[in-house]
């Protein structure tokens, strides 16, 4: 996950030389029913669910059953993936894509999302109990510690994190936890989803698309995000750092559980 380098650091009080920990790039191409569909650039691990997730945020994949199988060549740096059914592609994805780091344009992201029906969930969540998820989810990443070069991303219950992943880009991160719920049988919906990255209208419909009530994140969301998430039903919490927090939409989820 991390390769070592010679620098110099460089302060105030002079130069001295060192080593230093630098996060891998992965160029990860996934082939879905002999279509080249896209290249990834990635973290090298968890490439499965990498995949699997990925295809299920841009709707080309629904459920496992979907899957008719799935072969990964770490060597060879691609994943091939058939369906049970042909793929019909819709029209704006193009072949041989590159998606970089921070994510880049796929399907819509609101494609084959019913915005008219919003999630509806009993669960609810306290401040306390968000702010302890985001302690466990600060001291979970390792890498994150040790390098600074990725992104972290969580499924959570009110109390602990069940999944968790780390990328150098914040969509493949949420990918690779979803792919995993998918290739393991875990459920989404009544789950909290936590992300260091910003919140933009592609991560809520990753969320939306799972089913998943709550999205917490240490940053900050973008307008469409926020106005996603009121349409969906999404209780989107931001900026959660020592013992704050900002509550964006439905708010009912986290108020009426008290302090």
């Amino acid at each position: 996950m991390f390769d070592k380098f010679p620098i110099l650091r460089a302060t105030r009080d002079g130069i001295k030389e060192m080593e230093d920990i630098v996060v891998k790039e992965f160029h990860l191409t996934i082939i879905l029913n002999e279509h080249e569909l896209v290249t990834l650039l990635c973290s090298p691990e968890k490439l499965d669910f990498l995949a699997i997730g990925f295809l299920l945020s841009e709707g080309l994949i629904n459920s496992k059953r979907d899957i008719k199988e799935m072969d990964l060549d770490v060597e060879g740096n691609l994943v091939r993936v058939a369906t049970k059914k042909p793929q019909k592609f819709p029209k704006d994805i193009p072949s041989k894509r590159l998606i970089g780091s921070s994510g880049g344009k796929g399907a819509s992201p609101f494609a084959g999302i019913d915005t008219q029906s919003k999630i509806d969930t009993s669960i609810h969540v306290s401040p306390s109990e968000v702010l302890d998820l985001i302690d466990q989810f600060v001291y979970r990443s390792e890498l994150f510690e040790s390098t600074g070069g990725v992104h972290g991303a969580a499924l959570c219950d009110t109390k602990n994190i069940l999944v968790f992943s780390e990328d150098i880009g914040r969509h493949n991160a949420i990918d690779k936890v979803f792919g995993e719920c998918l290739l393991r049988d875990m459920p989404t919906d009544d789950r909290l989803l936590v992300t260091s990255g910003r919140v933009s209208s592609e991560i809520l419909s990753k969320a939306a698309r799972r089913r998943t009530p709550l999205l917490i994140s240490k940053s900050a969301p973008t307008n469409l995000g926020v106005q996603f998430a009121h349409e969906v039903g999404i209780t989107l919490i931001g900026f959660v750092r020592e013992k704050r927090m900002n509550i964006y939409t439905h708010r009912w989820r986290v108020l009426s559980h008290g302090n």
